[in-house]
């Protein structure tokens, strides 16, 4: 028996009924060969996490744009940290955590330079809208390489749990929904850590109706997310908080509306990176012969020139944005020879 068929037992035994196993996965649009050792979801894990939208992820923003230090969070930071908070409730509940974690490390791989201002600038301007979930997946299915074919060939699972990792849709899989809610926490909780190291609120400033029911500490916060989504999904057998812990969530999440991701100091930048977006969309479509090849040979196949420019601004970090933009349309220093 190869290692890969132990490990699918192992997870037949140490499962919970309601788990996705990999011997039972639907498969991929694109039938290959299985791997002596890896199961199919740890495999997809992997190809996600070679792939060059992953690496890019370093240097796109979370919540700060061009933060002045060190510790700040990038996408990919918090791309991690959705993964960490997805195994741990995976594993808790017996659950797939290959599956999890490669949804985790999908889930964002769409997003564009500027963080949900690029977002907004992109489905403003474009006539076909622009969605970072749906451009994650077209991400995996579509722009990124893996054995010089196009697409990564993900199994439906991993593909669907990125599609649907929004609160507005449902996962296929109880772990799709795991990465769903691991998302929202994550987010409330180191957006909540950047704003105070940034000095634009203090732990103090949030109510106590909130604090009294999710702790004391930024920390406690975590905790009390993580252990509330398992007790209750535990006894539920679905992916849910309790109804008190939720209306805390959403309460806390209001505030960091209100007083974090309007704030002139995280967010006095945006107007500009908007515009910078919307500039540069706007070049490439008078410009399409300045696109990659890769995308001048899929609108040879007939995709849209608006998707094809937006898959190029959207795979953009925001330093690579900014140093096009400045290249196109800042003049140079003039220099005498």
């Amino acid at each position: 028996m190869k290692i890969r068929e132990q490990l699918e037992e192992r997870e037949k035994a140490n499962l919970c009924a309601t788990a996705t196993l990999s011997m039972a996965s639907l498969g991929r649009r694109l039938q290959e060969e299985q791997d002596d050792i890896r199961p199919c979801f740890q495999r997809d894990r992997d190809r996600i996490l070679y792939s060059k939208a992953f690496r890019r992820l370093k240097d796109k923003t979370q919540v700060f744009l061009t933060p002045d230090g060190d510790h700040y969070r990038t996408r990919l930071t918090h791309t991690l940290e959705v993964a960490q908070n997805a195994r741990t409730i995976a594993r808790a509940l017996r659950l797939n955590e290959d599956l999890a974690e490669a949804i985790a490390f999908g889930h964002d791989l769409g997003h564009t330079p500027f963080g949900h201002a690029g977002e907004r600038a992109l489905a403003q301007v474009c006539p076909l809208g622009f969605r970072h979930n749906e451009q994650s997946l077209r991400t995996v299915d579509v722009l990124e390489l893996h054995k010089d074919r196009q697409g990564l060939n993900l199994t439906e699972e991993v593909r669907d749990g990125i599609l649907n990792h929004e609160m507005s849709t449902t996962p296929m899989t109880q772990e799709g929904r795991v990465v769903r809610l691991s998302d929202k926490i994550a987010y409330i909780h180191h957006d909540m850590d950047d704003a105070i190291r940034g000095g634009i609120i203090s732990f103090d400033d949030v109510p106590h109706s909130i604090t009294s029911v999710l702790g004391r500490t930024n920390g406690e916060w975590l905790g009390t997310f993580i252990h509330d989504i398992v007790s209750v999904s535990e006894e539920a057998g679905d992916i849910r908080m309790s109804a008190q812990v939720e209306e805390a969530f959403l309460a806390l999440r209001q505030f960091m509306f209100d007083h974090v991701y309007t704030n002139p100091v995280a967010k006095g930048q945006e107007g500009k990176a908007q515009e910078m977006v919307i500039i540069l969309y706007q070049y490439y479509m008078e410009h399409p012969e300045l696109l990659p090849e890769a995308l001048q040979r899929l609108q040879n196949q007939g995709e849209p020139i608006e998707r094809l420019v937006c898959d190029h601004i959207s795979s953009m970090t925001d330093r690579y944005a900014i140093a096009r933009f400045e290249e196109i349309f800042v003049p140079a220093s003039w220099q005498v020879l």
